[in-house]
């Protein structure tokens, strides 16, 4: 992140060095999920209308200090944290137990929990890697006068739109305006990951339509596994922001549950694009199940087109026998042989003929 003239803050030398560099972006136009690298802390104060930057164990150092200022608010951003270092943040910001635990841990569900006097948030971000959708979390510790943001690599909140260009503008309105910032930013990269859902079960719908095949019936289960795994991140935040923007407390002023209503729309939208593109794949699914069948009973049209016009040769072989063979043969065989056997051909040929254009072979 580029820091603004307002951002003034001193970097130490012990700060954990990246180990590998981020990754690029696949097929999809979507980021892949980088390379992790190791712990990063940085502090943002906000004092007097402007910022600064603290970063590693300064940051960690100056935080006693910073939290005694009544007027000091705070961003404490936390990178691949290990368990030393949320149990260190747990002492000095005097988190319960089990929210540090919860920090350390990357297999939660979405949600919004009253822990004592903080508010813990679990979001989830969502991203293409390879052609698979993926899912990461991220924490938020909301105080009334810091804001702990916890997330692996994959995450960069230097990247959110706001906080890039206008960060004392943004903490100028309160933590709770912060945390809509970065959790709008969130919902706003759902829509494109959406979007690529939407395209690949058009292009399923077409190729249904054209032929069914194994690999077809592979990636229709795919999608739907997508679908639900989507929906399963989306749907508990719906409820979440809307318990944001309706339900009094100190921690969310009362302008800023307006934002979290536009928030909470949003989701909404979301999660019934989400609906739409279950009923799409499903009925993907019955219409390949359709073809198939269809397939089938073509090939046992063809079959009984073929059986019709063999009934009638194999009837007159059953009724002479092979034992007229050697007087054929010899040219002994009587007229009426032949009368029967070219009225036989003839009639299958006829069978033939009517078949083929009622399109049954």
């Amino acid at each position: 992140m580029a820091k603004s003239p307002s951002e003034v803050g001193l970097q130490s030398a012990s700060t954990v060095s990246a180990a590998s560099a981020a990754g690029g972006a696949n097929g999809n136009g979507a980021p892949k999920v980088p390379p992790e690298r190791g712990e990063r802390v940085r502090v943002r104060s906000f004092e007097a209308r402007k910022a600064r930057l603290l970063e590693g164990e300064a940051a960690l150092a100056e935080l006693p200090a910073l939290l005694a200022r009544k007027d000091a608010r705070l961003w404490i951003d936390v990178r691949n944290s290990s368990k030393q270092l949320n149990a260190r943040l747990g002492a000095l910001l005097q988190l319960h137990p089990l929210l540090v635990e919860d920090l350390g841990e990357r297999d939660q569900r979405a949600k919004l929990e009253q822990v004592g006097e903080l508010l813990h948030i679990v979001l989830f971000s969502l991203g293409f890697d390879d052609g698979q959708i993926y899912d990461r979390e991220l924490d938020f510790v909301l105080g009334s006068r810091f804001l702990l943001t916890n997330h692996s690599e994959w995450w960069e909140p230097s990247a959110v739109r706001g906080i890039r260009m206008a960060l004392d503008e943004v903490m100028s309105r309160g933590l709770d305006h912060l945390v809509w910032t970065l959790a709008d930013n969130v919902i706003d990269a759902y829509f494109p990951i959406l979007d690529q859902l939407g395209d690949e079960i058009d292009d399923l719908e077409d190729r249904v339509v054209a032929g069914a095949d194994r690999q077809l019936l592979e990636k229709i289960f795919q999608l739907k596994r997508e679908v639900i795994a989507v929906r399963r991140v989306i749907s508990p935040e719906r409820e979440m922001f809307n318990i944001l923007s309706s339900r009094e407390g100190p921690l969310v002023s009362e302008p800023e549950r307006l934002y979290f209503r536009d928030a909470y729309d949003h989701l909404i939208r979301l999660t019934d694009e989400l609906d739409t593109y279950r009923e799409l794949a499903s009925a993907a699914l019955e219409t390949y199940l359709s073809t198939v069948n269809n397939n089938l009973s073509l090939i046992m049209k063809r079959l009984t087109g073929v059986t019709v016009v063999l009934a009638g040769l194999s009837a007159t072989a059953g009724v002479f026998g092979m034992s007229e063979a050697g007087l054929v043969f010899r040219g002994q065989e009587a007229a009426g042989f032949w009368i029967v056997a070219a009225a036989c051909v003839l009639l299958s040929a006829l069978a033939a003929v009517v078949l083929r254009r009622v399109d049954w072979i």
